[in-house]
């Protein structure tokens, strides 16, 4: 077979995998397959082994979950809450207060959080454009088609995915699966997405393997599980639970 043909060939074998809701992934020039049962299989292991991570309290305001995933980044939980509690203690976290507040009052509320300036700059702006454009109320974007919804969000200056995702599934309950750094990791580890893909392959791989259901779920647990187990540094192989379906297992140091 020449080697244009094999190679026209073997992108052919991908593209008939995927359509078989089929993830190949290759780990040191060995090729692994995970179909959605044994995504299903992994995930009902997670829920059998772990908690899942307490979450910082928002009331269930879409308004205040933008608030607090826009602190929560690149931030551990702990100076989260410390800064969404200085700034509710101090002010009322609505787009009606926080739009025409000095920036520096922000700035000072979280501090703790770190980046400070640039998260108070992204959540004053973020509140303007909601009262100006939205007459104070994320509802109406939260009502739009998911997608629709998601783009809407990120035209937010200081908005990403991640963030647009948190919102939607936490407060919409829309199908929406957050990426952060431990879910990013611990799927492309397991199996559950390409390893070189970025943001966007990753959500898409899992939402594609997994139930909208169960997207919850599997946002929290590969969270609680890259904290505990599936570690970014010398990940803790011979004590996980999935160890078993991980194509990694044993070798990342």
């Amino acid at each position: 077979m020449g080697r244009g043909l094999g190679k026209c060939f073997f992108h052919a074998q991908l593209v008939f995998i995927a359509r078989q809701s089929i993830l190949w992934v290759f780990f040191g020039g060995v090729r692994h397959t995970l179909t959605q049962t044994s995504a299903q299989t992994v995930l009902s292991a997670l829920k059998d082994t772990l908690a899942l991570p307490k979450l910082v309290k928002a009331g269930g305001d879409p308004y205040q979950t933008l608030v607090v995933t826009i602190i929560s980044q690149n931030t551990a939980d702990t100076n989260t809450s410390r800064a969404f509690e200085n700034l509710s203690k101090r002010f009322e976290v609505t787009p009606q207060v926080l739009a025409n507040m000095e920036t520096a009052e922000i700035e000072e509320c979280i501090r703790v959080a770190g980046l400070f300036q640039a998260k108070a700059k992204t959540i004053q702006t973020a509140s303007k454009i909601i009262l100006e454009k939205f007459g104070g109320n994320l509802n109406p974007i939260l009502a739009l088609p998911i997608e629709e919804a998601r783009r809407t969000l990120m035209e937010m200056p200081g908005v990403g995915p991640k963030t647009a995702d948190v919102v939607l599934l936490f407060s919409a309950h829309k199908p929406a699966v957050p990426v952060d750094t431990h879910v990013n990791r611990v799927s492309k580890r397991l199996g559950l997405a390409p390893m070189d893909g970025g943001y966007e392959d990753v959500r898409q791989s899992l939402m594609s393997l997994f139930e909208p259901k169960d997207y919850l779920s599997v946002h929290l647990l590969l969270i609680a599980h890259g904290r505990k187990t599936c570690k970014a540094h010398n990940p803790h192989c011979h004590n996980c639970a999935i160890n078993a379906y991980c194509p990694s297992n044993g070798r990342v140091t």
